[in-house]
Parts: C-alpha cells; structure tokens; sequence
C-alpha cells in the first residue's frame, strides 16, 4: 500500500472501530490494522469454555453501548447488531433471598429501596431523566464540542454529578439504597470518595431506566463485527494479525490514531517516556467464564430475571473491597462481584438446556493470585447449589488480561485508573486530549474522554478532533 491514505487506525476495538467508520463516512480512506487474530479488542465472543458455549472474554452487558450516541447515528442493526433485554437490567440481592432491582421503570426501582427511600430516589432520577439523551449525547461528547447543546439540563446533571459517591448514598436512609448505588460506582473502580463518582452511580441508573442493560445477540463481538463490516461497506480495510512497533511499520498517512494505551502511542510514534508522565493505570479484576448445566439457583427471584447481578451485598462491603483493591493494594477478602447471564435472553449462547455466566470481583493492580474460591462462595451464598451446576470455567486474572489485550496494563481494563481527577480528565489535563505533541498523531482510546465502556464515544470524538485537524491543514494550505 504505498498510495498516501487520510487516516491509519492502529488497534480494532470498539473506539479504533467507531473513528474509523466516522473518517470513512465522511469520505477519507482508511485503514485499521490490528495486532490480534480478529477485530474486537474488550467486545469479542469466544469459545472460552467448552465447545458451543460462547463467552465474552470482556464486556457482556451494554447500558452505555446501546445509549451512545455513536453507535446510534449508524446503521449496525443492519449489519446483524441485535440487543437482548433481560426482564430486570440489574439485580442486587440481599441476606435473606430479598433484593434491590434496577428496573426500566422508576417507580420499580423506587419501590425496591423501601418506603424510607423511595421519594428520595425519584426526585432524583426523574428530572434527569427527561432530557437524558441530550445530557448524554453532551457529557459524552465534551470536551470535543464548544458548548452542550442542553446547557441547562448537564448543568443539573453535573451539580448532582460532581460530589463523590459518598455524598450522593448520604440522601438515603437505608442501606438498601446506598448498597445498589455503591455497586453501581464500583463497576469503574473506584473508591466513593472519588470527584464525580456519584455521576458513575447517576449514569448507570440513568442508562437502565432510559434504554435498559442489554446484551448483544450472539455476544460482544457483534458490536465490533457490526462495525468492521460497516467500515469495509464505506471503502476501508482492516488488516488483523499485525502489529505495529513503530510508525514506520505503517503506510504513509495524513493522520494516525492510536486505539492504545497512552504509553503505547508515545512509544510507537517516538514521543518518549515522558508524554504522559503522571497517567496512572488502576486496579483489576478476576474474571471467571463458567460453562453450567442449568440456570445459576438465585435464592432471589429478582436475580433470576436480570441480566446483571452485583454482590456486595452492603454499601460498607463495597466501598471496603474498593478501598483494598485501588488504595491498599491487596485483594479484598470479601470481593464485590459484578455478575452476567447473557444465556438467559440468548439461549443461543449455550447448547440447549445449558448456560453461560460471567462473573469478575475486583483485585489490586498486576495482581497474581487465584480469586476462583472466593467468587465461588460468594456467588454460592446468594445461590445454593451454584458450584453443583459448573460444568467448566476459564479463569483470567491481571496477567492473563493484560495478555490478551496490550491496553490493559497490569489488567486494568479501564485502559486507566477511572478515579480521582483522571475519571475526568484523561490522559492529560486539557483541552484537547485527543491530540498529541505529533501534529499528525492522535489517541482514540478509552484513556480519552469519556472513557471506559463499550460505547465507541472515544473513538467517535478523537475522530472529530481529526477532521477538524485535516480541514484546518488543507484550508492553510
């Protein structure tokens, strides 16, 4: 290929995807190239398990995939992009086979806390919730847009947002409330003294009750496949088994994007050791793929209906195993655990009678222990019987993943510590995170605004930052 190409795309997730199909739209020529065996990086489906049992080796569940205002403006259900709701989108099941439900109805949801709380969760979530998707469509999109096009709407969301966790679960009484809200936040990591960890618990909720918890029909990896065949229907290409050391490995470009670690840009493209200097990666997870002879034996009615279910069960046992993992450094003794059951709305996943279940608790940075017995007896206190039903698992800890896929350092599948200030400001403080000290180099991933998730929104606004670049280099031409 020796012809110059618009943009050069280095890595085939969700976000290299998404910025590709966005240049490709607009009539650039594009390239991706992929070190791994196939497109997808944390969206893929594998046989991880046994023959005919399809897991997600990564993400499962997409509140903020079907939500983004990327994946919406393309037409991927046209190439074979399903979304699958379970009745509830989350569960959180309590001693006693009670539990918390995050439903799509509000007043489900409201009545699942308890009557000391249900007013409380309602004047919250109701007035964000009418204008969501233009809140969404805002915080996600910022800092590449000049201004929020419903001002006065992110406004609300961010005076609700920006206080840590902690004070958001000190509106309500009952730990019920406060439990289902911690665990929400725990899905990024992060302790609930963090800034702007109560817009973590807000933005979850807000994605269950506006568009529901999904699972992609046939797994992960229909939403990278989606994208990949859209890109090739546009006139770009994708090249998979090849990875790249250095710029030079690449055909001539206008503009390179880096669906990597900022690290792996800096040293690919030659920028130095120092280009992201006080970026931070965070702590990981023990992620078990079970292959079971049967749906899991929830004790909660709740939980055998949602799609996911997170185990604390209290808030004080969250933010503890929160703490341990990302500031003390040593794996919790009584992990949270986020759970999946994609087989529940996609039998398709299993041979019939048969299931797939998706389970991670949280572990410190590189850790390299076995976290199996502990998930184990968790998920067995909240389901007798559970380990009588696994017919084989595939475990993966922070090694392994890091193995799997070069972005996550030390296993953190955040491609960065979603905490502190870098929860909002990744991978530098500024205005244009998106750009490099190499006038011709960008970064597309999620350690770039808005961050972790499968929703392509990196990928989406580091291509606008591109284009915008381009314009401005032809119209001084």
């Amino acid at each position: 290929m020796s012809t110059l190409l618009d943009a050069v795309v280095v890595g085939a997730g969700p976000n290299g995807l998404t910025a590709a199909v966005e240049l490709a739209r607009r009539g650039l020529s594009v390239a991706v190239f992929e070190a791994a065996s196939e497109v997808g990086g944390g969206s893929r489906t594998e046989e991880l398990t046994l023959p005919g049992f399809h897991h997600d080796p990564c993400a499962a569940a997409h509140p903020l995939g079907i939500a983004s205002p990327a994946f919406r403006a393309l037409p991927l259900a046209r190439y074979g992009l399903r979304w699958l709701h379970a009745d509830l989108p989350m569960a959180h099941p309590l001693p006693g086979g009670d539990a918390v439900v995050l439903a799509r109805s509000i007043g489900e949801t409201a009545a699942s806390l308890g009557a000391r709380d249900a007013g409380t969760y309602r004047r919250l979530v109701s007035p964000l919730l009418r204008h969501w998707d233009a809140v969404l469509r805002d915080f996600m999109a910022l800092p590449s847009t000049a201004l929020p096009r419903n001002p006065l709407a992110l406004a609300r969301f961010g005076l609700a947002g920006l206080p840590p966790a902690h004070v958001l679960l000190a509106r309500f009484r009952e730990d019920r409330a406060k439990a289902m809200l911690a665990g929400l936040v725990g899905h990024v990591i992060a302790p609930l003294s963090g800034p702007a960890t109560s817009a973590v618990g807000l933005l979850f909720a807000l994605a269950a009750h506006s568009r529901g918890w999904p699972v992609a029909a046939g797994g992960s990896g229909a939403i990278t496949g989606a994208l990949a065949a859209y890109l090739e229907d546009l006139g770009g290409t994708v090249e998979t088994g090849f990875e790249v050391r250095r710029l030079d490995d690449l055909p001539p470009a206008r503009a390179y994007l880096f669906d990597t670690s900022p690290h792996a840009l800096a040293r690919i493209a030659g920028l130095g050791a120092r280009a992201y200097p006080n970026y931070r990666y965070g702590a990981s997870v023990f992620k078990l793929d079970y292959a079971l002879d049967g749906p899991v034996p929830w004790a909660s009615e709740a939980a055998r209906r949602a799609g996911t279910v997170q185990l604390g069960p209290g808030s004080r046992d969250i933010s503890r195993a929160l703490v341990d993992v990302s500031r003390r450094g040593v794996p919790p003794a009584d992990p949270f655990l986020i759970t999946v059951q994609p087989s529940l709305v996609d039998p398709a996943r299993a041979p019939e009678g048969k299931h797939v279940f998706w389970a991670y608790g949280h572990v410190p940075h590189g850790w390299e222990g076995d976290l199996t017995d502990a998930i184990e007896r968790k998920i067995e206190r909240f389901a007798p019987g559970f380990r009588d039903l696994i017919l084989a698992r595939a475990t993966a800890g922070p090694p392994q993943l890091a193995a799997r896929n070069p972005n996550y350092v030390g296993g953190d599948i955040a491609c960065g510590a979603a905490s502190g200030l870098q929860l909002l400001l990744r991978p530098r403080p500024t205005l244009h995170p998106y750009a490099t000290r190499h006038p011709a180099v960008f970064l597309c991933s999620s350690a770039t605004p808005p961050g972790p998730g499968v929703h392509g929104m990196s990928g989406h606004n580091a291509a606008r930052a591109v284009w915008r670049a381009l314009r401005a280099r032809d119209a001084a031409q």
